[in-house]
Parts: C-alpha cells; structure tokens; sequence
C-alpha cells in the first residue's frame, strides 16, 4: 500500500493505492497539530499504518513557521562589514506609492548576528583565512546564554569557496554538537548575497521546526505499527526521504502547492494535454501555474512574507481567494473578498465551528453552486441557513438580496484568480488561450469555468476526484534533487567545454546525492542555464531539454537565449551581441512505480432528471443534478452541478459537460 497525505490549511486529504484500489479521503485539517490531521484522515480511511509500504507526504509546517514568525532562534555569522545585509536588503519598494512602506521584517534580527574576520574574493582566492582560536572565542560568547537553537553561517562569495564557511561549521558543532549549523554553501551555491543570506536564514530558521515535526509524525506512525518509507514533497515538485528532508527543510516550504501541480500534470497526461493552466484553489488560498509541453516550469527564487528564497521552485503564484476567504466592506465602502481567511478553525459559519464572518464558501451554499446535502459526496453537514445568516449585514449594507451579495463576493474571488493566471501567462510572455485550464482543491471546479471565460480559455479539464488531486500528486512524483551553481562563462567556442563540464559536474553531485540516499536516479536530467546579456543585471531562465550536451554548439545555445528573452521581454539584440552565463541548475529524478487512474464517485441510481435552483449574475436559474458517472462522452448542456465526491464541479449557462475515456469531465465553451 502506498499513502499520500497532504495537510492544507483547511482539510487534509489522502489518496491510498492497494494494487489497483484508490481509496481517498478528506478531514478538516487540525492548525495547532497538523501530524494530528494526517493521522485522523489515515483513520477516515480506515487504513491499518502497519500495511503502509510507502508515505509521502506534503505539510504547510515550514511555510506557516515564517508566516506566524515561529521559527527557531537563530544566530548568523556573516563576514566582518556585512552585519546589516539582511535589513539593507534592496534599493526597491514593493508598494512605490505607500508613503508608509516598510521592508520586510528579517526573521534574524541584528543583535543576533555576528561578524568573523574573514573574506574570501569573487573567485574564490582566500583573502583572509579566519584564526580558528579567534572564532572559537566569538562562538563561545555567542552560544554562552544557551537562547539559539540553531546557527546559520552566510560569508561574502561562500558560492565560489566554502571553506572558510566549513571551518567556522566545524568550530560550532565541535562547541555545540546538538546545535543545527546551515551553511550558505549547502543551501544554495549562487551569488548575489543579500538573497543568499536571507535564504539560508530562512532555513535555519525553519529547520529545528521541520525536524521536530517529521520526528513527532514518525513516531506517531512507528507507534501503530508503520515501518515502511517516508517521504516528503519539496517545493520543486519532487520528493526527498524524511531524514534528507529533516536536514534541508527550506526545500520544503511551499510542498502542498506543488504536490497539486503534478499531480494535474500526470493526471491530464493521458488524454493528451500538454499544455495547462493549474488552479488549485482550497480553503486558504489559491494556487496557480503554467505547464508548457508536460513540464512545470522552475523558478530560480521566489518570495515568503516578502523575503526572498533562493531555491528551486515550481513557478507558482499564489493569492489570498479561498473557500474560507471573508468577504467585508473597507474604509471606502467597497466590497472585498479575502485575503483574510477563516481557515479550518473557526471555518466559514456553514461549519458551525464558532466562525461568524461570511466567507466564500458560505456564498456558495447561499447562491445554490454548494448543497447541504452533497458537501464533500455528503459526507460532512454544514448549515445553509447559518450562512446566509452571517450575509444578512452585508446585504443590507449594500442594499442587496443576500444571493446578489453572494454572488458579488465570489466573483470578486474569481477577478483575484483571473489576475493571478495572468501573472504565469501574459506577463510571462504566454497566451492563455493556447492552455486549456485544470481546476483542482475543493472550490477549484466551481469557479474555473467562468475563470476561464475571463481569459477566453474555451476548455476546462477536470480530473476525476479534483477534491484530493494534491494527495495523489504526492504519489505520482519522482524523488527529485537539484544542484546549482554560480560561474560566469561567455557562450562563445572557447567556453563550450567549460559549461559542458560545469553540467556534467553539477549531474554527477546531484546524482550520487540521491545515490547516497538508496535512490537510484534515472538518465533523466533537467539543465537550466541562467543566462544575459553582457552587462545586463538579471538573467533569464534557458532549458537545455531535449537538447545533446555535446553536440550543443556556442550559436545555438545564443539563439535559444534570444528566443526566451524575446517571449520575456518582446525583444532580442542582434545576432553577435555578447552573452554570458551566469549559473547553473541541474536536477535528476528517480521516478515513482506506476499509479492506478483515479475514478469518481458512481451514479447514484435516482430515477429521472435532478435539478436545484442557484442565483448567479441576477438571474434564477434551474440546474442539473449528476454525479461525474452520469456524464457521457456526449456533451451536456449547463447549467449543471456535478459532484465528484470531493468537489462539486460547475458548469454555467453557455458551457457544455462530457465525459472522456480517462474520466476527465471536459467542459467546453459553447460558440
């Protein structure tokens, strides 16, 4: 038996697979203990632990540690002169027009970092080698109080020698071996400094929390007699064993978000789709992320409560617009929907958990798009009449019916969703109306047709199951370890050897990481060079895929810089401009044993045509009932509702439903 299990803000799915069985569930996430959810849905599953051959497993721990500034106590050791980098920061402003704009806050503040006199060059010459007595001192003093629980150490250009960073390492854990040490050169080895000490603060920061929480829940399990394999997702769509996962826990800071990703990527794969648009909307919040050709695409950083991450991610972004998202009016008298969020304690009022604030959810139960008798297949009771209640001062703020209000809420969350899809797409030089768009989480297939129709996408493809399709790309991702590296090289011929042997360098580390793993990785790699323009200051990603190391010549890897800067940037200098490479990134994957499809629920057997009546854009309409069994692969005509057990899928007026041979329900625009 093999278990994915991936803990949201507000539910915690799993997805079993015994032989060719699927069993899933969905159970209100527990915030205060999320190994507590995992547990409760393993038992929802009725699952016995002792028959689990293999775990996987993907939490929100790490990312909520930063959100909520829970993390560890940290000391910083940076080189003598650089003790204000992490408040410096950057000459820039991520509201120009906020007069009262404050930087993000550092999770390590000044008085807890510390300099040593030591520096090394740009090239990594040794300018000045740190005195082992002298450290040894510093460190003591630092550590006296016994208040750190961790320490991270970040020197000037550690990217192109980490020696000076091993032996202040070595002086920490000699003088304080229970005490974590991350060391810049481990966590990421690529220049420009204030993003790579704010990286690897983060992840001393969250690296004590993630270890005592992946300790907690192998202790629970081992207790019920769990013994097999336990690994958890990463940020990059890959997954890593618990205990590597344990010593580099800032790879697993946005692990649910990209567990859904690839799991709509294979889930869709075998009816053909390629290209997609994911939109992973939950309770919290909703996820989105372009998929060209079958393959996720990387971000080289990406940005938590502001502060930067200078690690492999999937290229996802991510808005405040979910199931529990509150709707309120601001100081202006506008309507608003989100950021702020009931998440799983209280809940949307529809739970009756205590929560009293309208959120999407309950405008959805309001509006007729959500049964009381159908929320999750029927499987949970929730309170229509609760949740108009809590609509009732909004309308009447606004001089609306209590559907007029609703309806206006979660098309506001729908404008938050359209504008997020356009962030992946058309600023990043994609149309979205070459996708077809895959809704997934449990409010993903309620909002995506008219999502959609926003941005003229005509097809929506909904995986069967969409509730848990998180859970499952657990189980459909391959162990994945990525190598970088900073070197500046000119693409020119005499440099062709030379950024053939930094890859090849970067393939064999990242290889015989996971082979020192157990792992055995396949010959399947993902190169990415980090290229520029000579003098330029940021660079753009170029994918190797596809393409042979040795064959690859100077002109033709300057000819595919040109076209990804010109799909960026709508221009490319002319052909003999110089370019360089700036940094490397190379990944392996050793791939999971194959999945069984997932299925929907089956007809439920009632007679004749079921219908109910919902209110959207000012207009009572009569829609459909079916669950996802009931379609054909002929289309039917929306309005309809259509549960999937785990999600109810929506198909408005001007919109047709089928059924294709892979159980996907393909809804298309009507011309």
């Amino acid at each position: 038996m093999r278990v994915g299990i991936e803990v949201g803000g507000t539910f915690t799915d799993l997805v079993a697979v015994d032989g060719e069985s699927v069993r899933t569930a969905k159970v209100p996430s527990t915030p205060a203990s999320p190994n507590r959810g995992a547990m409760h849905a393993i038992d929802a599953a009725g699952l016995d632990p002792g028959r689990i051959e293999e775990l996987v497993h993907g939490s929100t721990v790490a990312t909520n540690a930063v959100l909520e500034r829970k993390g560890a106590a940290v000391c910083l050791f940076v080189t003598r002169g650089t003790r204000d980098l992490l408040l410096l920061q950057r000459h820039d402003k991520e509201a120009i027009y906020d007069l009262r704009y404050r930087k993000p806050e550092p999770v390590v503040p000044r008085r807890d970092v510390i300099e040593v006199d030591e520096r090394m060059a740009p090239d990594g010459r040794a300018v000045r080698v740190p005195d082992r007595a002298a450290v040894a001192e510093l460190v003591r003093r630092a550590l006296a109080d016994g208040n750190y629980e961790a320490a991270a150490i970040c020197f000037l250009h550690a990217y192109a020698n980490p020696d000076h960073e091993r032996t202040v390492s070595g002086i920490v854990r000699e003088l304080a071996p229970s005490l974590p040490v991350t060391c810049s050169s481990d966590v990421t080895r690529e220049f420009r400094e204030y993003e790579r000490a704010s990286t690897t603060a983060l992840a001393a920061y969250v690296q004590p929390i993630m270890a005592g929480y992946v300790g907690r829940f192998s202790a629970a399990l081992a207790e019920r007699g769990f013994a097999g394999r336990f690994s958890i997702m990463q940020s990059n769509g890959g997954r890593m064993p618990a205990e590597a996962m344990a010593r580099n826990a800032i790879s697993a800071l946005f692990s649910g978000p990209a567990a859904g990703v690839v799991g709509a990527v294979r889930s869709v794969a075998g009816a053909g789709y390629r290209n997609l648009i994911t939109l992973d909307m939950g309770g919290t919040s909703t996820d989105v992320a372009l998929i060209a050709d079958g393959r996720s695409e990387l971000a080289s950083m990406t940005r938590i409560d502001g502060l930067p991450v200078k690690t492999p991610v999937i290229d996802i972004v991510t808005v405040g617009a979910g199931g529990g998202s509150i709707a309120w009016a601001d100081d202006g008298g506008l309507l608003r929907a989100g950021p702020g969020s009931a998440g799983a304690m209280p809940g949307p009022a529809c739970y009756r958990r205590g929560g009293d604030r309208p959120t999407v959810t309950d405008a959805h139960l309001v509006r007729g798009t959500l049964r009381a008798d159908a929320f999750l297949g029927g499987r949970m009771e929730v309170d229509r009449d609760a949740a108009r209640r809590v609509y009732e001062p909004l309308a009447g703020r606004f001089g609306m019916s209590v559907e007029d209000i609703a309806d206006s809420v979660i098309r506001l969350a729908e404008v938050s969703i359209v504008r997020a899809i356009q962030r992946v797409s058309t600023e990043r030089g994609r149309d979205p109306r070459d996708y077809v768009l895959v809704p997934f989480g449990g409010a993903g297939p309620l909002h995506a047709a008219r999502v959609a129709e926003d941005l003229a996408i005509g097809t929506v493809v909904v995986p069967p199951d969409a509730g848990v399709l998180s859970a499952s790309g657990l189980l459909l991702s391959d162990h994945v370890h990525y190598r970088t590296r900073t070197r500046r090289l000119a693409v020119a011929p005499g440099s062709m050897a030379d950024i053939r042997a930094t890859v090849e360098t970067l393939q064999a580390e990242a290889r015989d990481y996971l082979a020192g793993l157990g792992i055995e990785a396949g010959a399947d790699f993902d190169r990415v060079l980090e290229m520029r323009y000579l003098g330029q200051a940021f660079e753009v990603p170029v994918s190797l895929a596809g393409l042979d190391l040795d064959a690859l010549r100077a002109e033709e890897l300057a000819r595919l810089f040109g076209e990804a800067h010109r799909r960026i940037f709508e221009f490319a200098k002319p052909h003999g401009d110089p370019v360089e490479v700036v940094s490397f990134r190379v990944g392996v994957r050793a791939p999971p044993p194959p999945m069984p499809a997932m299925r929907g629920p089956r007809a439920n057997g009632a007679a004749g045509r079921r219908s109910a009546v919902l209110t959207e854009r000012g207009e009572a309409l009569e829609a459909g009932l079916l669950v996802r069994a009931e379609l054909g692969p002929d289309p039917t005509r929306g309005p309809l509702l259509i549960d999937d057990g785990s999600a109810t899928v929506y198909v408005p007026p001007g919109w047709t439903a089928a059924r294709d041979g892979n159980d996907n329900a393909v809804l298309r625009k009507e011309a």
